[in-house]
């Protein structure tokens, strides 16, 4: 760690502890000061995190720590297409799929984007045929990008009924199997590689339902979703039936590629753009604000202030919505794999502790699980909730009023605590949350949320000084499991009587 890094870290750790309790009191102007504003498409996000700890000195000390990580050289190079990447030499070029990066990377992806358009839009219009189903078949970030998207955004109003399976599980296949007929289905296979083998031995055993079922070229139905074309092209898809991303893409950063094919066949290209642009419309903000001005960079100093000085291992996400119930999920691999890490860029051991534990679930739900330790267990846990004014469903509006008033009580719970002369029935309080509020849940307002969070989890490895753009450690288990495939290898006790007793020995 440079000296400077090192001596803003110091500097942090000495700011005085004040309670939410004292940092209200003291300040009349504190919700103003920590939350801002930011429109997106028709409507706007609002983001309040007001109810954390942070202070003017800790933003000033952030800041100094941002300076000191060289967080504007990082931004610049993530946004030119430079390497980000420095153990696998690449750039990180997700933004320019929304428009926003290296003139030549963004040209290439509208092309690109316009070539999927153009296939989209053909499958809606009847050109190959009725298709009534799409299954689609990834995993990690192939999958739960996807899987997000559509069920927030299709619910009843699908175009296309769209099936996400990635679970080698057999059952999982089936499931999507029972729901479809096979001549109205088509396959998506999505893969960077086009050799994952969760997604290729799922796509054979979809290629065989299809032709069991009557399907003659069921080739012929698959799309595959890829940057690698030419493995896709030996497996047997027609050349005018892949659409390519760009190798410079990560898996976990790669809805907006063509990725998101299953979320433009179930919604319209109309939504699939407008979810676009509101991504867009924060990698501007992200690319051109400063500071504690910076709304990601904001959650970072945050994420930073609990993890590195205040020791929380964990942090929760709670949707106070339906239609986000997969958010946690797909936040989960968003910010474990990329700032799961426990060396720097350079390839030195790192000096704290780096990604929290990201969990969490659907308010009102959650309430009943697992609020209890929130509120008294003995762990610090930041929290953030997220909301939309505007209800998803058509009953009553007492249905949408309960959920929005349980979302805002929960933070002020945490907060404020409640005193007891019975220790089994006191709060401690003083629990941190930050909220972020949509005017509505729609498509631009879903890609708003979705680029936060990326820029934020990419702020977040700068100031650790970590590369957020690697995940090696998902290999050794891959690897292990293709040398129990293989035979002829030996194995721990453990391991040998595991392999023993399911028949594998």
């Amino acid at each position: 760690m440079s000296e400077s890094r090192t001596q803003a870290w110091k500097a942090l750790k000495e700011q005085p502890a004040e309670t939410l309790a004292e940092l209200f009191a003291a300040d009349p102007d504190r919700v103003a000061k920590l939350s801002a504003r930011l429109p997106i498409g028709a409507g706007s996000v609002l983001f309040d995190w007001s109810k954390t700890h942070l202070t003017d000195g800790l933003l000033d000390g952030f800041e100094n720590l941002a300076a000191a990580s060289g967080f504007a050289e990082m931004r610049r190079k993530l946004f030119a297409g430079e390497v980000v990447n420095p153990t696998e030499k690449r750039a990180a070029e997700h933004s320019s799929l929304r428009g926003v990066g290296k003139e030549a990377s963004v040209e290439e992806a509208a092309a690109l984007c316009a070539r999927m358009r153009l296939l989209v839009e053909a499958i809606h219009e009847g050109a190959l045929g009725e298709v009534r189903h799409l299954i689609h078949i990834g995993i990690g970030g192939s999958a739960l990008g996807p899987a997000l998207a559509v069920d927030a955004l299709a619910r009843d109003l699908a175009l296309v009924d769209v099936h996400v399976v990635s679970n080698i599980d057999g059952v999982a296949l089936e499931a999507a199997f029972a729901a479809c007929d096979p001549a109205t289905t088509f396959v998506a296979v999505a893969s960077k590689t086009f050799t994952t083998i969760e997604t290729m031995t799922n796509a054979a055993s979809a290629l065989k339902w299809l032709t069991d079922n009557g399907v003659s070229d069921a080739y012929g139905r698959v799309i595959a979703l890829t940057a690698a074309p030419e493995k896709a092209v030996e497996w047997g898809v027609d050349e005018t039936r892949i659409l390519p991303f760009a190798e410079s893409v990560g898996g976990r950063y790669s809805i907006w590629s063509s990725i998101g094919f299953p979320v433009a066949m179930a919604v319209g290209w109309e939504d699939f753009q407008a979810m676009l642009d509101g991504a867009a419309t924060v990698d501007v903000h992200f690319r051109d604000a400063d500071g504690r001005a910076n709304m990601p960079l904001r959650a970072a100093f945050a994420d930073q202030l609990y993890t590195r000085l205040k020791g929380a291992q964990t942090r929760a996400v709670f949707a106070y919505d339906e239609r986000l119930r997969l958010l946690p999920s797909y936040l989960q691999q968003l910010e474990m794999e990329s700032n799961g890490k426990s060396v720097t860029a350079e390839g030195k051991p790192v000096d704290g502790p780096t990604a929290p534990i990201t969990w969490g679930g659907v308010g009102t739900d959650a309430q009943h699980a697992v609020f209890q330790l929130l509120h008294q267990g003995t762990h610090l846990v930041p929290v953030d909730f997220i909301a939309s004014i505007a209800p998803g469903d058509e009953l009553d509006p007492a249905h949408h009023r309960i959920l929005l008033m349980n979302c805002f009580a929960q933070g002020a719970a945490l907060m404020a605590g409640k005193a007891s002369d019975d220790l089994a029935r006191a709060y401690p309080g003083d629990r941190p949350s930050a909220t972020i509020l949509v005017d509505d849940l729609d498509a631009a307002t879903l890609g708003a949320l979705i680029a936060f969070h990326e820029h934020r989890t990419f702020a977040n490895a700068v100031l650790m000084g970590i590369n957020a753009f690697d995940q090696f450690g998902v290999e050794l288990g891959k690897e292990i499991a293709r040398k129990i495939e293989q035979g002829g290898e030996g194995f721990d006790a453990s391991t040998e009587a595991l392999l023993a007793a399911a028949g594998l020995g």
